[in-house]
């Protein structure tokens, strides 16, 4: 039976994506609230859906991904100024993985980027309103540039037959496509763009549908295409993304939290010539060294559930962070997660406690991530 949206809606505050009804058709069995839009999560069980996506592939729909579009004049100049990253190496054609930062240095989002012209970007979007900190940043900034969000919906096709299922769909050209970069073509008249892209650590594209009218063509046209190769809707793999070590904006890291906590200092060109907020504060919290890192940790025992609250972590008798997100790797046959340390017990080796929901305390050891394929030799395939 479709899911009762009664449970969740009142009124059209939330938004449907274009695959809505495609997502209700397939049997979607549970939703949650991501960019103001309904984000359908599983569709079957957790742990099957991820076996799923790590030996077959597996179709999502992330249009809540929502794309904040920056086009103008003064484009380029007004995305270099939002982000550490040197914008100038981003090729038209090209995707980056970037932070968006504030003047304290503090993480607002953390998108892939997409340059489509010379002044023409994406944003693709992680949980925070974006568009309204572009607009803040823009009425200062002095710069000829456009924003707004446009009628923009990616699919993600996800696993290791994911090659197979987009060449049938859109030929070998996309074949070709190096890892974060992307072509824009259609698909029987439905405008996308296929990007080398995904949130997985497994081989990926994402798909943005630019017609939210054909949403329903283009879901089946993909299941299509992947039925000869197992392909099913699931929803996003946290178990995957985990093992991966990808963050997850809001539960991993906030505004509260900046790139070196974090692990995320790749992204801070330090030899950008450009300006952009945080720079000073960025360099100040560079020079000067961080106070608590994210690190990943094993958590003793039997399988634990997916945390859906932070969990206190002990070092004898003192809470000193928060376990952020912390499951059950089926490959691993272990307990994995991440918690926000202090620098004092973050090495690998450190032995921890935490407090799990019902007064359960487990043993927990401070490791190295990512738990899984740490050169990203996978997705970069």
């Amino acid at each position: 039976m479709p899911f009762d949206m009664n449970l969740v809606q009142r009124g059209a505050r939330l938004r449907r994506s274009p695959f809505f009804a495609a997502t209700q058709r397939h049997g979607a069995r549970a939703y949650t609230v991501y960019n103001h839009m309904l984000f359908p999560i599983c569709f079957a069980d957790l742990e099957d859906e991820y076996w799923h996506l790590v030996h077959h592939v597996t179709l999502w729909d992330v249009s809540v991904e929502r794309q904040v579009e920056i086009t103008g004049p003064d484009a380029f100049r007004f995305a270099d100024l939002l982000t550490p990253r040197d914008l100038s190496r981003c090729a038209v054609g090209q995707g980056k993985y970037v932070v968006i930062t504030a003047e304290d240095g503090g993480i607002i989002n953390d998108p892939v980027l997409l340059r489509l012209g010379e002044n023409h970007f994406w944003l693709a979007l992680a949980d925070s309103d974006v568009l309204l900190w572009a607009r803040g940043v823009a009425l200062n900034a002095g710069l000829r540039v456009e924003l707004r969000e446009p009628d923009v919906s990616p699919l993600q096709v996800q696993g290791p037959k994911a090659k197979e299922v987009v060449a049938t769909l859109f030929g070998d050209k996309v074949l070709g496509l190096r890892y974060y970069h992307f072509l824009e073509t259609a698909l029987d008249g439905i405008p996308v763009v296929v990007t080398r892209t995904g949130w997985t650590g497994e081989v990926g594209y994402e798909i943005y549908l630019r017609d939210g009218s054909r949403g329903d063509e283009l879901w089946e046209r993909i299941m299509a295409a992947g039925r000869p190769h197992g392909i099913r809707p699931t929803g996003p793999s946290d178990i995957r993304r985990v093992e991966a070590g990808i963050l997850n904006w809001g539960a991993d890291f906030t505004l509260e939290n900046n790139v070196y906590e974090v692990g995320l200092e790749r992204l801070v060109d330090e030899d950008k010539r450009g300006p952009y907020i945080g720079r000073e504060a960025l360099r100040r919290i560079r020079d000067e060294g961080v106070s608590r890192k994210l690190a990943g940790i094993e958590i003793e025992g039997a399988r634990i559930e997916f945390n859906s609250t932070k969990w206190p972590a002990r070092a004898g008798n003192q809470v000193v962070g928060p376990v952020t997100s912390a499951l059950w790797s089926p490959r691993l046959k272990k307990n994995v997660g991440y918690a926000m340390l202090p620098i004092a017990h973050s090495s690998a080796g450190t032995v921890l406690n935490v407090e799990l929901p019902g007064g359960d305390v487990r043993r927990a050891t401070v490791v190295p991530m990512p738990f899984v394929d740490p050169q990203k030799a996978i997705p970069k395939s």
